[in-house]
């Protein structure tokens, strides 16, 4: 890691995305930070427009700066979504600058949007890991799982039903077969032509 004085308002430390640039002091919103440099690459030669890193910082159509190199702490700042600081651009002089646009307090990260085109080319096919974003797929995992739930009870509550369905025609029909078993009280069964099974008519009887 590159020396830092102790004046300085920040440190590199260890982030979620491996290193990254932290407040080691207050930082009130406005505040400039530390100035994002390196050599500067001339779109026109093409030994300069050759070189591909993903510490290029485009100025303009034509400058471009090669933050590469280790003495530049501002190459340590991480992306993200929603953050506290902002690159400052400055294409005349041909400098760039890191401000915040929050309060920074003293422990907390110091990020700013590397843009659409950085984000689409580096950061989306891995999937960003600034906090916003993971609070937003935190989001999704627990509205997943809420939604998995729901659909397990729906299902166990519709299977309950159809058990219980089950179980009501079940016992009609058993009441329905005993119904025809049972023998009529008031007398005994019929033959043809209303004699008794025993060979007597009521009358004789």
């Amino acid at each position: 890691m590159p020396a830092i004085s102790s004046n300085k308002p920040y440190r590199v430390g260890r982030s979620k995305t491996g290193l990254g640039l932290f407040a080691t002091k207050p930082i009130k919103k406005g505040a400039r930070i530390i100035r994002y440099f390196g050599p500067l690459l001339d779109s026109r030669k093409k030994d300069d427009d050759a070189i591909e890193n993903k510490y290029l910082f485009e100025l303009n159509d034509r400058w471009t700066i090669d933050g590469s190199v280790r003495k530049n702490v501002a190459r340590y700042i991480n992306h993200a979504c929603r953050p506290n600081a902002e690159s400052d651009v400055k294409p005349r002089k041909r400098k760039v600058f890191i401000r915040a646009i929050k309060n920074i307090e003293p422990g907390e990260e110091i990020n700013y949007d590397y843009g659409t085109d950085y984000f689409k080319a580096y950061l989306k096919p891995i999937g960003c890991k600034c906090e916003a974003c993971e609070r937003k797929r935190k989001k999704k995992r627990a509205e997943a799982r809420a939604e998995r739930l729901r659909l397990k009870e729906k299902a166990e509550r519709k299977a309950r039903r159809k058990a219980e369905k089950l179980g009501k025609r079940g016992a009609g029909n058993t009441a329905g077969n005993g119904a025809k078993a049972r023998r009529k009280p008031n007398g005994a069964a019929k033959g043809p032509n209303g004699r008794l099974a025993n060979g007597h008519d009521r009358a004789s009887a």
